[in-house]
């Protein structure tokens, strides 16, 4: 998968402490990773498992 392109964002809460996640949808996909070390790879969720994911965190 080729995330060169991908437009990246960080949640408006991040403030830029510097331990933050960037989201990137995708077609299908959801990709993930970390702001400090974008180089560093990244985990990509299916778009319905992403949802369910952030469902379950607003649940907490």
């Amino acid at each position: 998968m080729n995330l060169d392109k991908a437009d990246w964002y960080k949640s408006s809460y991040s403030q830029n402490q510097g331990q933050c996640v960037e989201v990137a949808q995708l077609p299908e996909l959801v990709a993930v990773r970390d702001s400090v070390r974008p180089g560093g790879g990244a985990l990509a969720f299916p778009g319905e498992e992403w949802a369910a994911f952030l469902d379950e965190l607003k649940s907490c």
